[in-house]
């Protein structure tokens, strides 16, 4: 209980925090034991503090590895604000301040030092390092931006490579890496490369949270869409981030023209203007940084509101690290992509520069895995968590596809089909392989193979292309298949690919619509009494073309037909709105389609089952005017028995009046997020309403929308 009480009046002493944040205490705790450590905290995390109080709380120095000046000045400069001895060595001081400093250093006034991975691993420092060694001792070697080590990382830099020379030289000394993004191939690394001693490995959730993501279609011009974006948010800094220096130029110039103060930053422009600009940014002398991405690694500006991506990022690590330099502060900030098709051969032509195809191929799985990111009609939060190796539980209510949804569609038989494939193929292809053999490509690659005698080959024809890569990317995000990533994207089937494929799990997925003028396949009817009803209408249809002597399509078009099974309009003016019914149709034909389709939906119509004994109990009981918690009672029997008893009389069409059980002005948003989103499931119905709406209440007006379906 006294160490507990010594650290956190430590940190209140140091840092002035009274309390530590999710997993900070137990880290410290373990670098106080000189633990070997790997830490993966999200950007805004409190990453820092984990190195930064055991050193202060520890004999000697704390050799800090930082790979840019400006984060190193950033750290220095937060520190000595607290009164905390720290300082830097790098190549930006003269002869005089390095000596200056190290005897600061030797004198013991120092206990976190700051250098770059080149000077630490310099032969003209390894003297000075030994001297601090025997003299005042090290304590910890912390190594910042570890995922830098990794060539599976997104920021890979050869010279961390070299930094397992510290664990031969100093085999006694702990080291702590420590990096905001690390997938699972990149945290082994990092052990593996650094040489870590059985790590204690800590993984933060990679959720922000307070970041709302949405990706934008971008528009011509783009610039007139950004203009408009930042307008929308008359406070606060943001970060516009641009592939090319060219582009950040444009951008900036733009902007400043139209009285927004923004500056740019790129590689291409001197030392002294990018550390000017920046130190403006940070102090909120300019609201707006038009940046290449060499600008953010490391900024520690908390109140950053928005980040705009303009063009599309290289990989989703990336967009990771560099949209989460928003809403450090943890209030609410946006995150925003603007995507084209066309920013795509840009990205490609940077990648064909990499002299290694095999770095190649990995940057173009990455590419890909970006795209599917923008395209994806899933929650944001949950594709993006899936490539950290996190699960989201739900949709997370804070991205565009969460809070303005396509409709939902079981897509179950399709998964199945598609699923089936990847079992032919053996396992070894990819999404578009896959889908050439379910649509029966002709390409030399599908007869090599011989996968032109599958018994999956044809079986997707009556899907166009989109259509099948929006289920497998579905699939996907929802982990419902998997695909290795050594840079071939490989489909491998998984626990609930297999379940699918046993038909013990249903598919449901976000369906971007198709226009009523594409494909007739892309209007496909989505059930057997769609079907059903699609067979009767070109019944009806064929009868009217031979009485005119024309063919079927001059009557209505196929689109139209099936468009027609799967609305059922009942009312001339409801057969009115279907595309492809014109007015002269509508008055030629009108009456003789709504008749068959509403014959149909009679026949359709099964009667309502009656209620058992218990259920007849129960009602009985609500009639004598019995609240829900006094029929339960009196049954010995849970409240929510009760609700359900109620929720099937409901739809059995028995005389239950809702509004005694949900208050009217609750019924009308709950049925509005029916409409919207459909009606199962009902966790998901709840995460659309929020926490003031009970499950009781949306089960009961669920009931009584479909009870008006029938």
């Amino acid at each position: 209980m006294h160490q507990l009480n010594s650290l956190e009046e430590a940190l209140k002493h140091f840092f002035g925090h009274d309390s530590f944040r999710p997993g900070q205490q137990r880290i410290v705790e373990q670098a106080l034991q000189n633990r070997d450590l790997l830490i993966i905290m999200p950007t805004g995390g409190g990453k820092s503090l984990c190195f930064q109080l055991p050193a202060l709380l520890k004999a000697g120095l704390t050799v800090v590895v930082s790979p840019l000046i400006a984060l190193m000045q950033d750290q220095v400069d937060a520190l000595q604000d607290n009164g905390i001895g720290a300082t830097f060595l790098n190549s930006s001081l003269n002869w005089d301040a390095v000596k200056s400093r190290e005897t600061a250093i030797l004198n013991g006034k120092i206990k976190l030092l700051y250098v770059s991975p080149e000077r630490l691993l310099a032969e003209k420092f390894t003297p000075f390092l030994e001297r601090v060694r025997s003299q005042i001792g090290i304590s910890a070697f912390a190594i910042d931006e570890a995922h830098c080590v990794s060539e599976w990382g997104h920021d890979f830099r050869p010279e961390y490579r070299q930094m397992r020379q510290l664990r031969q030289r100093y085999p006694d000394i702990p080291l702590l890496a420590l990096t905001a993004t690390a997938t699972k191939r990149v945290q082994q690394d990092i052990i593996q490369q650094l040489t870590l001693r059985q790590p204690e490995i800590h993984l933060a959730s990679f959720n922000r949270p307070n970041l709302y993501y949405e990706v934008q279609a971008k528009q011509k011009p783009s610039y007139n869409q950004l203009f408009k974006l930042i307008k929308s948010y008359p406070e606060g800094s943001g970060i516009v981030y641009c592939l090319s220096r060219r582009t950040v130029d444009e951008v900036a110039f733009k902007l400043q023209k139209e009285g927004i103060c923004a500056l740019p930053y790129h590689a291409g422009m001197s030392d002294t203007d990018r550390a000017t600009n920046q130190t403006r940014f940070i102090r909120d002398d300019a609201q707006v940084m038009v940046a290449t991405i060499a600008f953010g690694m490391g900024i520690n500006k908390p109140d950053v509101r928005f980040v705009v991506h303009y063009d599309l990022p290289r990989n989703l690590e990336s967009y990771y690290q560099e949209s989460g330099r928003a809403g450090r502060d943890g209030e609410l900030a946006h995150c925003t992509l603007f995507y084209s098709a066309a920013d795509i051969p840009r990205i490609d032509y940077f990648i064909e520069q990499k002299p290694d195809p095999q770095e190649q191929r990995l940057a173009r799985q990455q590419l890909r895995q970006v795209i599917d990111y923008a395209e994806g009609s899933d929650c944001r939060r949950t594709i993006m968590l899936r490539y950290f190796g996190e699960r989201l539980q739900g949709n997370c209510g804070k991205c565009d596809n969460c809070c303005y949804p396509k409709p939902v569609e079981d897509w179950t038989i399709e998964a199945q089909k598609f699923l089936s494939c990847v079992a032919r193929c053996r396992e070894r292809f990819g999404i578009i392989h896959t889908i050439d053999v379910l649509r029966g490509s002709r390409k030399k690659k599908i007869e090599q193979y011989g996968h032109h005698l599958l018994s999956t080959y044809g079986i997707g024809k009556d899907k166009s292309s989109d259509a099948w890569k929006m289920l497998a990317r579905s699939l996907l995000h929802q982990g419902l298949v998997d695909e290795t990533t050594d840079g071939y994207r490989v489909l491998k089937l998984n626990k609930l690919s297999w379940e699918i494929l046993r038909k013990q799990r249903s598919v449901e997925i976000a369906v971007t619509q198709t226009p009523a003028s594409q494909a007739i396949a892309d209007v496909n009817p989505r059930n057997a009494e769609a079907e059903i009803l699609f067979e009767k209408l070109r019944k009806l249809r064929k009868q009217i073309a031979d009485a005119q002597s024309v063919p079927p399509y001059v009557v209505f078009a196929d689109s139209s037909l099936k468009l027609m099974a799967q609305v059922q309009p009942q009312t001339i003016d409801a057969f009115a709105q279907i595309s492809g019914v014109g007015t002269h149709k509508l008055t030629q034909y009108g009456e003789r389609f709504v008749s068959e389709i509403r014959a149909f939906c009679q026949e359709q119509k099964l009667p309502a089952p009656l209620p058992s004994t218990s259920q007849m109990t129960t009602l009985q009981l609500y009639q004598q005017g019995l609240s829900v918690a006094e029929i339960a009672a009196k049954r010995s029997f849970s409240s929510s028995t009760i609700i359900a008893h109620l929720s099937e009389l409901i739809e059995m069409k028995q005389p239950i009046d809702l509004s005694r059980l949900v208050s009217p002005e609750k019924q009308k948003p709950i049925m509005k997020v029916i409409q919207t989103v459909g009606a199962e499931p009902l966790r998901n119905l709840r995460e659309q309403l929020g926490e003031s709406f009970s499950y009781e209440e949306i089960r009961l007006v669920r009931s009584w929308w479909r009870r008006e379906q029938i």
